[in-house]
């Protein structure tokens, strides 16, 4: 057996360089095929594993992307307390320094790099007005989520229904994920066009942006949209007349949870007591239950864009969720008001330029920091044309490129199809639940595949699965014509 073929070789060891391959693309799957990580730790750049040109990439969409998400659930919450845009802004502040200082760089570069990021949860912001009216308290909120998801975690249930979700499946979660994003970028662009009276910057932008997507698709270096796309799209609409300036300044958010949870500080809403938690148990039931697709999306994309051989740097589907929920807790309780989730901004981009976890992890982590202590780059991540087009070429047309390809036969075809359509009668999580049991029963899709299962696998943990995300959806009112059960 040779070195490079022995299994406790180093990294160091099996590593070859760049000029050794006949291109980067070669060079770049290589490195993913010789890396394997500790899980739970110790892994250090430059002798776990390298730091590339790439890594920037989903750095600076990860960056781009955490800003918009963590605004728009802070401002959510803040109009329902009748909290200041000033409020929101620190806060904002405040979560770009927990994610960067305490999780993003502590856990997925170092600890365990077969964790994704933990990112924020944008589909419960809709909800965020039924958990006020429910009398629910974010702090509250943030400890339930994160107590149910390391239930989940510990349980390896995350991975399990991973395991169970078929091919059909997963292209019609992605198919729908994509084609829904993309549609309401684009519409979100169209509206801010028409609002500052330039209807015309929407469709120059966005067909610049498809002009160049597809050159770069062309000639195989996507990896470039985010920043490139992103840094046209803000060039074009700023020459043809969109205002810009940069407002927020240079600062430090307050550091003390006793502030944030204060009575006439921060949230003004003081700590939360038994009736909070009590009120928040369905949505944060329902939280958690929306992760496992979301979780399933950003694992099949790795899978889908890295070489066969690249096990030993796929995403953890258990570890993801174990961080997320600790994040998720440790945050709440400082005064965040983040709910997280798998980091679809980052895990998206570092696929598509083909790289691992840890080293754009890394530059996240200062990215964020660096943001929240300067102020200003939160401005441009925010601005309009730079945050549409980068969540559209960065996020939602490479999903719903990869649920094309997973829809490869007439089964798959069918599957996808149906969780298409079940998803946007109710949403992605009822459509998942729902196919994924027909699925696994062999009602729909491959016959054959329900045949070969075990009644757990055919029945039992769909159908506990089913039943858990349409009892969360109709407690909470998610359930179309059927009224709130509380």
């Amino acid at each position: 057996m040779t070195t490079f073929d022995r299994e406790d070789t180093s990294y160091g060891e099996k590593r070859k360089q760049a000029n050794q391959f006949a291109n980067r693309t070669e060079y770049l799957e290589n490195e993913l095929k010789i890396l394997k990580f500790k899980r739970w730790g110790l892994n250090l750049p430059f002798r776990d594993y390298s730091i590339e040109v790439e890594d920037w990439v989903p750095a600076l969409a990860a960056t781009i992307g955490k800003v918009v998400m963590v605004t728009a659930m802070v401002a959510a919450f803040a109009a329902q307390f009748g909290l200041s845009p000033e409020f929101v802004a620190e806060n904002v502040r405040y979560e770009l320094l927990i994610a960067g200082v305490l999780f993003v760089v502590l856990f997925s570069a170092v600890l365990n790099p077969n964790a994704n990021l933990a990112g924020t949860h944008g589909p419960m912001i809709p909800l965020i007005p039924l958990i006020a009216l429910a009398g629910g308290h974010p702090l509250a909120l943030g400890i339930m989520v994160g107590v149910f998801g390391l239930l989940l975690s510990i349980s390896k249930g995350g991975s399990k229904l991973v395991s169970l979700t078929g091919e059909g499946v997963r292209g019609g979660l992605l198919i729908y994920l994509g084609a829904v994003g993309l549609i309401s970028q684009i519409t979100k662009m169209e509206a801010w066009a028409s609002g500052i009276g330039l209807g015309a910057i929407s469709f120059i932008t966005i067909f610049v942006t498809v002009v160049i997507y597809s050159y770069l698709a062309r000639v195989k270096k996507r990896w470039l949209s985010i920043p490139l796309c992103s840094a046209i799209a803000g060039i074009v609409a700023y020459v043809m007349g969109a205002p810009f300036e940069f407002v927020t300044e240079p600062g430090l958010p307050p550091l003390s949870p006793f502030y944030w949870w204060g009575e006439n500080t921060g949230w003004q809403l003081g700590w939360p007591d038994l009736g909070h938690f009590v009120a928040v148990i369905p949505f944060a039931i329902l939280a958690v239950a929306m992760w496992s697709p979301d979780f399933l999306g950003h694992r099949v994309f790795q899978e889908l864009n890295y070489p066969k051989q690249a096990k030993g740097v796929l995403m953890n589907v258990d570890d993801t969720m174990a961080v997320a929920s600790v994040r998720q807790i440790v945050g709440s309780g400082l005064g965040g008001g983040n709910l997280a989730s798998s980091w679809g901004t980052y895990m998206i981009p570092a696929a598509i330029a083909k790289r691992p976890i840890p080293g754009g992890a890394l530059l996240t982590g200062l990215l964020c920091v660096a943001a929240g202590l300067i102020g200003y780059p939160m401005d441009l991540a925010m601005w309009e044309p730079v945050l549409r087009v980068a969540l559209i070429v960065g996020v939602f047309l490479p999903l719903l490129e990869a649920g094309m390809q997973m829809v490869k036969d007439s089964k798959d075809s069918q599957s996808a199809g149906i969780c298409i359509f079940s998803s946007a009668l109710v949403n992605p999580v009822f459509g998942w639940a729902l196919t994924m049991l027909l699925d696994n029963l062999g009602l729909i899709g491959d016959r054959e595949r329900g045949k070969l299962l075990p009644i757990a696998d055919r029945l039992i943990i769909p159908g506990l699965a089913f039943v858990v995300c349409v009892g969360a959806l109709a407690l909470v009112g998610q359930l179309p014509g059927i009224p709130a059960i509380l």
